[in-house]
């Protein structure tokens, strides 16, 4: 193991990943060498930022913390410590369960790590500033305005975990987007658990539409994209910053989870079926080509075959863009554990979430088709092998589609935009060459 090295492993979202970056940015000014997301523990302390939203990201979150247990048991880790959403929730039992683990922490204690990690120099005081150490390739990052959620969906258990939705002064976001422009960054994924929400708590009414057309004015933010929307009372004054500023992408993640008024009602979603249709087209007739992200959740209790075929008819009318799909499980503490019994079989869930992603499938397959012969702005990430691999506004990273560039065609920088001609395209992803 390397003396005074932290490995920080993150697990789950994007917004557990900006805590884990700005957690290693005061780590590294306390004078640790600090690396992230090693494949195997190789320095002599480990900090594991868990995710406890659903039951499957619990287990991968369980199974990373015996892993890293089993390497401090062989002599190849010496301290182990765990925070995070996991960590927050199940803080008690998880101490009882693996006592091999040094200390377990919450969410936001950031202090207390601190504290517990500090080399002979005093802790960091006061508010956390923008500094971070981005893991993401240089040229993008996340910007994270709000924690936590005032929703109440039934099915969430982010309320329990994270609190009352607390969004972040205007002026200190765009501080660190100032700051980030200045490490290099030139595209803003803008996330928060409902950003739609983003300023009803500190100035008394929505004001993500001004904080997004204050971003678009930082000298250097090339690109903005939008990340988890929410429908109910969505502000359609974003869509006049969309359309006003060309970096603002025509991009937008708003998760539906349903549209049987039915299921959403039991979801406590408050809207229904018509008023989704209705936004739907209210989004594509203000931003028209915006390209809509959602999630869909199969097998919520209430969920019986019409219901479904429901949910079907409205993804073939909608014809998303970019679309995800999850099959419900049961969470302790959430309003569904306590008010509905989760009755329909995992086979049956399994079956329904396979029919809707098929039906998506096709439909990515014909939105991509539809670009072939089209001239897009695509930023390169990487080369992998023959191709340079980019994305255009479209797409977001980790999660939608990319665009192959053969590297025959010519050098491509990293970080850079070039104009591409789309030549040909499969069910996700495109292909082109450089004009």
């Amino acid at each position: 193991m390397r003396k005074n090295t932290i490995d920080i492993i993150t697990l789950g979202c994007s917004k557990n990943l900006v805590d884990s970056e700005r957690l290693m940015a005061r780590l590294r000014a306390l004078g640790y060498q600090v690396t992230h997301d090693s494949p195997h523990p190789r320095g002599e302390i480990a900090v594991i930022n868990t995710c406890g939203f659903i039951g499957d990201a619990k287990e991968e979150s369980v199974n990373m913390i015996l892993e890293f247990c089993q390497a401090k048991e062989e002599g190849r880790l010496r301290r182990l410590y765990v925070m995070g959403c996991l960590s927050e929730r199940y803080m008690k039992e998880l101490g009882k369960e693996i006592p091999q683990v040094d200390r377990f922490y919450g969410k936001f204690d950031w202090d207390g790590i601190i504290k517990e990690l500090r080399t002979p120099q005093p802790p960091l005081g006061g508010a956390l500033g923008p500094e971070r150490v981005l893991t993401t390739p240089s040229h993008y990052a996340y910007v994270k305005i709000s924690e936590g959620c005032d929703r109440k969906c039934a099915y969430c258990a982010i309320p329990i975990i994270t609190g009352r939705h607390q969004s972040r002064p205007m002026d200190d976001i765009i501080a660190e987007v100032e700051y980030l422009v200045a490490q290099g960054v030139k595209e803003f994924q803008v996330i928060a658990q409902e950003l739609t929400y983003y300023g009803l708590d500190i100035y008394k009414q929505r004001m993500i539409a001004p904080l997004i057309d204050r971003m678009a004015h930082v000298k250097g933010v090339k690109w903005i994209r939008l990340h988890y929307a929410y429908p109910h009372q969505f502000p359609m004054e974003l869509l006049d910053v969309m359309r006003r500023n060309r970096n603002v992408c025509r991009y937008l993640d708003i998760a539906l989870q349903h549209i049987s008024t039915n299921v959403l009602t039991n979801m406590r979603r408050h809207v229904d079926k018509e008023q989704t249709y209705e936004l739907i087209r209210q989004l594509r007739e203000a931003v028209p080509g915006i390209h809509l992200r959602t999630t869909l959740m199969v097998g919520f209790p209430g969920e019986g075959e019409q219901e479904f075929e429901e949910l079907k008819e409205f993804v073939r009318w909608a014809r998303f863009e970019r679309m995800g799909a999850f099959a419900y499980s049961e969470e302790d503490g959430t309003y569904a554990a306590r008010h509905f019994r989760d009755e329909i079989p995992d086979e049956v869930k399994q079956q329904r979430l396979s029919e809707l992603m098929a039906i998506q499938q096709d439909i990515s397959a014909e939105v991509q088709a539809s670009k072939v012969g089209q001239t897009l702005k695509v930023i390169i990430d990487r080369r992998e092998g023959d191709y340079y691999v980019g994305r255009t506004e479209f797409d977001s990273p980790e999660v939608d589609p990319e665009v192959l560039i053969p590297v025959a065609g010519g050098l491509l920088r990293r970080g850079c935009f070039y104009n591409i001609r789309i030549t040909d395209a499969d069910d996700f992803d495109l292909y082109g060459v450089r004009l």
